[in-house]
């Protein structure tokens, strides 16, 4: 999976910060556009989840922060109902011009009623998925009611929602009793897939029961057992990546995109040379990730270099050396950060006596502690570092067998 970042300009002229998540190979079947919940933004861990889960169903998928939220331009207010929807046709009109057409959109919580409506006015469109998703799109309005008279009253005022700070004015609150969203729904005809937990205590499982008996065939109903409303276990969000993926493969035309076969081993890496130019694709037996060169020396930068790959082992396996050995001395370290450099240095310059003076390959690790860590305990994770398995490897003696297959 990679990831790239755009940027969007919606109708009103704000950018609109955004991600596209890209398969393994980099070469999706389909495009799908992620629509997060009221107030929350792209970055949420269930969005990032359920993203990335997608991918592994061969989709490119763009998640985005709605106007006046996470790191998109405009104020909070503009973020009324129906400029959400205008947001999701501005991702959707974007990816047409760039990439290609959508054909699936997923919400979650009022990002699911979003869809519906934009689904309804995008004829490229071919399923919907929705995740917690209200029946009524005034189901929000409970969570400034507090503020409403105010409104009546001043015009804009700041409420709390959900424990932050939020500006909202007249047509922000009034914009919300203008979508009959079930009636949407029953002129929607297309394949929809509602998922609900049914003890979510933010937007309750009738919800999902009105959506559902209002909408036509093909519809279907999955059930989130024991998650919450925001899908805080991770488990639960990917599950539902998973769920979409498998179940729009029924509506859409098969298309070929295998992922590699490891062939028992631990880890296979393929370049097509006839289609890339050095992007490489990698892939475990539960994962799969991209390298590639820099553009500085020919490459596409779609990945990370060998040679990051490298540094990034000795790195984790460092940070995480360092974590257990930590805990079983119950420690206060709260973060690690662990810097790597690779180099070429010559043996001079390392002060190195060698008969026969040359360049070596040399690799810096610098780290940071964060916690309440005396001098000596310092000192120690120190030392500790260069024994994490990754550090020892490198150090060792090395021999790779290669043999053709």
């Amino acid at each position: 999976m990679n990831s790239e970042r755009l940027k969007i300009e919606n109708k009103k002229g704000h950018k609109l910060q955004a991600h596209i998540e890209l398969p393994a190979n980099q070469k999706p079947n389909y495009f799908a556009i992620f629509a997060h919940c009221f107030t929350c933004s792209s970055s949420l861990s269930a969005v990032k989840h359920i993203s990335r889960s997608l991918t592994n169903h061969g989709f490119g998928v763009v998640r985005f922060d709605f106007t006046g939220l996470g790191r998109s331009e405009g104020e909070f207010a503009e973020s009324h109902f129906s400029a959400n929807v205008d947001d999701l046709i501005a991702v959707n009109d974007f990816l047409k011009a760039h990439y290609k057409a959508p054909s699936l959109l997923v919400g979650h919580s009022l990002g699911g009623a979003a869809v519906l409506v934009a689904a309804s006015k995008i004829d490229n469109i071919k399923a919907v998925a929705t995740v917690g998703a209200p029946a009524t799109v005034s189901h929000v309005k409970h969570l400034f009611s507090h503020g409403i008279e105010e409104v009546k009253q001043k015009g804009k005022v700041e409420v709390n929602i959900g424990g932050r700070p939020f500006k909202i004015d007249e047509e922000f609150v009034s914009d919300f009793d203008k979508t009959d969203l079930l009636t949407i729904v029953k002129t929607l005809r297309k394949p929809l897939l509602i998922l609900h937990s049914p003890i979510d205590t933010i937007v309750g499982i009738k919800n999902a029961h009105e959506l559902y008996h209002n909408a036509h065939h093909p519809k279907s109903f999955v059930s989130l057992d024991n998650a919450d409303h925001l899908l805080s276990n991770a488990q639960d969000s990917s599950y539902v990546g998973d769920m979409i993926g498998v179940w729009v493969k029924r509506y859409f035309p098969p298309k070929e995109n295998k992922m590699l076969d490891t062939a028992g081993e631990q880890l296979v890496a393929h370049l097509n040379l006839k289609e890339d130019n050095f992007t490489t694709t990698i892939q475990t037996a539960n994962h799969n990730f991209i390298a590639d060169e820099p553009a500085s020396v020919g490459g596409d930068d779609f990945g990370p270099s060998p040679y990051d790959f490298l540094s990034a082992g000795l790195a984790t396996c460092t940070a995480m050396t360092l974590k257990l050995y930590a805990e079983r001395k119950q420690w206060d370290l709260q973060e690690v950060y662990a810097h790597i450099t690779y180099s070429k240095k010559h043996s001079d310059d390392l002060m190195l006596d060698l008969d026969k003076p040359t360049r070596i390959d040399h690799l810096s690790k610098k780290l940071t502690f964060v916690g309440d860590l005396d001098e000596s305990q310092k000192q120690r994770l120190k030392e500790i570092a260069s024994k994490c398995p990754v550090h020892k490897t490198l150090q060792n003696e090395i021999i790779i067998d290669t043999e053709l297959t």
